[in-house]
């Protein structure tokens, strides 16, 4: 009997240190409820929230294509230049999870995730690739093939960004987001239990 009032004892003990030390940030004030919610489920969401920000800049998508572009310059007489450059490149698509916020629907054990807008990444051209036709003046001009192609770059660059934001890239590339993060809720929800909860991911507008 001893033994037991000792162990007990103990075990009350190192519970109450336990607490006494634990930090006092509340990670449950993370993800608000509208109803009654358990703490398990709290700290699950919770958790996962934390886990997420902790990411911060998370690679959801990327799009490889070509630009293909052109540029003339007139010269004396009729020597005129044109250069044509096809450039394969490529741009990623990020979500700032930092700024990610989840809100738990009791009541229809729903979380509903919200991000921020998608981040576009810088354009990468891969210049190995690329075929660039000189004509006209150019092919006697070094300098003037140079400028020209330097030019065409910079155009090649707004073609690529444009084509990068259209409809159907950023429709897969949210897609993929909202897969992935849906996935990231619901794994521990499951192994807690819990896989009644539905989650549903969403983007704040732009601003």
């Amino acid at each position: 009997m001893h033994t037991w009032k000792v162990l007990a004892a103990t075990h009350l003990a190192a519970g109450f240190t336990g607490y006494a030390l634990a930090p006092r940030e509340q990670l449950e004030t993370e993800v608000k409820s509208t109803g009654f919610f358990t703490t398990d489920t709290k700290r699950i969401l919770a958790a996962a929230v934390v886990s997420l920000r902790a990411e911060n800049k998370l690679l959801v998508y990327s799009y490889k294509g070509f630009a293909a572009v052109s540029v003339e310059r007139d010269g004396f007489l009729f020597l005129n230049g044109r250069q044509d450059l096809i450039v394969p490149a490529a741009v990623s698509y990020h979500v700032d999870l930092s700024k990610l916020t989840a809100v738990f629907d009791d009541g229809a054990q729903v979380v509903t995730v919200q991000l921020p807008p998608l981040v576009m990444g810088d354009v990468a051209f891969e210049p190995e690739g690329a075929r660039t036709t000189n004509g006209g003046l150019l092919t006697f001009d070094q300098q003037q093939v140079e400028e020209l192609t330097k030019l065409n770059y910079g155009t090649a660059r707004k073609a690529f960004v444009k084509q990068a934001q259209g409809r159907t890239l950023i429709a897969a590339a949210k897609a993929e987001t909202k897969t992935a993060i849906e996935s990231y809720f619901q794994l521990p929800l499951r192994l807690a239990g819990k896989s009644d909860i539905v989650v549903v991911v969403t983007f704040k507008p732009s601003e």
